[in-house]
């Protein structure tokens, strides 16, 4: 379900542009994930209004999934709709993108022989994909992570951030537990001795080949804003990346959350759960790495491709086992649809 406030990288763009892309994500769910999916696009940006739509077609449907919503609002409609409803509520873009990049990190990091909770990562966006990618990174057990939004690096006491209000709550969630060094300024400050950068800012040319030369050695660069990214792969290699990652199709080590989405879809509806975890996904995460075999792994293929067929069989295997090894802290729904 879209609203068409926030597509890809390409931002306001209303409903009836949404559509496509909420087309091809459905029938990527049912090649994917066997999961027979319909797109709705509704004429309104209005959170009220979108909170009573989804209520009142919950008993159609055996999941929701939320797309391309505008943050922060989006936050507070996940919120409201999983304790509203019965059925499992999947955000993709903070959910996938996160699993599938915790992933691709995590077999860049075997290649540059570096450790999780050894590493500075800079990560330019706050908004869904950022917020669940830094819950996902934290849960994996980085230690020294850095956001930055267009106001520069989110740290705890920015005066922006200091008023309690629902609109930067997520944002002071990430000011409580990151940015350790207190590090303020730009994100051409903050990038300085850096190990890895995520872009999921939707900012095309963010970041000039000064910067990442300005990163650690073996740096590792995920420009994923798409179409158009913050540096070009081709760009960052040249200033000395040593691994890239894009969310684009037409470069080497796409970092796309189709390969993630049907299948956690998937698990939530097999096991009838409302939600996951940052712990469930991360297991999700390290199953989705263990698909390129050592003998594989090189700098420009560090995730499988969206169409390995071992990718649903795994994900589901392994999310339903850490959903039966811990179920008192999952939320289960109060009624079969």
């Amino acid at each position: 379900m879209c609203d068409g406030t926030r597509v890809l990288g390409l931002g306001n763009i209303g409903p009836e542009a949404a559509l496509p892309v909420m087309e091809g994500k459905s029938v990527l769910f049912k090649v994917l994930g066997n999961i027979n999916a319909i797109p709705l696009c509704i004429s309104t940006q209005d959170k009220e209004d979108i909170v009573r739509f989804v209520k009142a077609i919950e008993p159609c449907f055996g999941a929701i999934n939320i797309e391309d919503i505008e943050s922060p609002k989006v936050f507070d409609i996940i919120k409201r709709l999983r304790d509203e409803l019965s059925i499992p509520v999947f955000h993709d873009d903070q959910h996938g993108t996160a699993v599938i990049t915790l992933a691709a990190l995590i077999n860049s990091l075997k290649i540059v022989d570096k450790k999780i909770d050894k590493i500075k990562a800079v990560i330019s966006g706050a908004g869904s994909a950022g917020y669940g990618i830094f819950r996902i990174l934290k849960e994996a057990g980085c230690k020294d992570i850095v956001v930055t939004d267009s106001k520069g690096a989110i740290y705890e006491g920015r005066k922006d951030l200091i008023t309690i209000n629902s609109q930067n709550l997520d944002k002071q969630e990430i000011a409580r537990n990151s940015n350790s060094n207190k590090l303020i300024g730009s994100l051409e400050e903050v990038i300085r001795k850096a190990d890895v950068f995520i872009g999921v800012s939707g900012k095309a040319g963010l970041v000039t080949e000064g910067m990442v030369q300005s990163m650690n050695h073996n740096a590792i660069v995920f420009p994923l804003s798409n179409p158009d990214p913050e540096i070009l792969p081709s760009d960052a290699l040249k200033a000395g990346a040593r691994i890239v990652g894009t969310g684009r199709s037409d470069y080497p080590n796409q970092v796309n959350n189709a390969v993630v989405f049907p299948s956690v879809l998937r698990a939530l509806l097999d096991t009838r759960v409302k939600e996951l975890d940052e712990k469930m996904l991360v297991t999700a995460s390290y199953a989705i790495a263990s698909l390129v075999e050592k003998t594989h792994l090189r700098e420009d293929y560090i995730i499988p491709k969206v169409n390995d067929p071992r990718i649903l069989p795994l994900v589901t295997d392994t999310l339903k086992k850490a959903i039966e090894s811990n179920p008192k802290d999952i939320p289960k729904p109060d009624k079969i649809k």
